[in-house]
């Protein structure tokens, strides 16, 4: 397993070995031993989940009020997509800044959200899709987003797309008024949120 810490503090990208024959390919996304020893804890498992996303749909930003927070684990199991985290939490050392990974059912790439950070992708490829491993239930309640198309953000999209976005991204609040409606969650109440170190 190969791992790159990303721009946004925190967030790293798995790269696991993939292990191909003539009856197809064996890969492990997620092995704990390499992600204990990249974030220095556990990541428990409280969910799964799946979506399916035809080409140049960009889902995202989304996030968790925090408390309670949830960080994600997710890969792309069909298809391709630029995956970005972008860092949410004010007062971080990283506020503001993205990261972005090409993921994709070839190498099985993955990305660790840590709790408070936003995640956004563009699908390119139909019938992209994407498992989120993740560490609490979902809750409608405390299920927020940002607009990935702020241009205070500048987030890497190709500019020769035309993007699909549901209602609810497209109605989000750019960065700045996430920060000044309060929504935003500060970065000393997600380094606590973080799992326990792993013993």
């Amino acid at each position: 397993m190969q791992v790159k810490e990303l721009a946004v503090e925190g967030a790293f990208a798995f790269t696991p070995t993939v292990y191909p024959d003539d009856r197809g390919v064996f890969v492990s996304p997620f092995q704990e031993p390499a992600f204990v020893e990249a974030t220095g804890h556990r990541h428990s498992v409280a969910q799964t989940n799946l979506n399916v996303s035809a080409r140049d749909v960009i889902r995202g930003i989304h996030f968790t009020r925090t408390p309670p927070g949830q960080s994600k684990y997710v890969y792309c199991v069909r298809g391709r997509a630029l995956d970005v985290v972008v860092d949410l939490r004010l007062g971080s050392p990283t506020f503001g800044r993205f990261d972005a990974v090409e993921l994709d059912d070839r190498g099985f790439a993955a990305m660790y959200f840590p709790v408070g950070v936003g995640h956004t992708f563009l699908a390119l490829e139909d019938r992209t899709t994407m498992s989120y491993v993740v560490t609490s239930f979902y809750n409608a309640a405390n299920e927020l987003s940002v607009n990935p198309l702020d241009p205070e953000l500048g987030l890497p999209w190709p500019k020769d797309r035309r993007f699909r976005l549901s209602d609810r991204d497209t109605a989000a609040p750019t960065l700045a008024e996430a920060r000044d409606l309060g929504l935003l969650p500060a970065y000393a109440d997600c380094v606590p949120a973080r799992p326990a170190a792993a013993r």
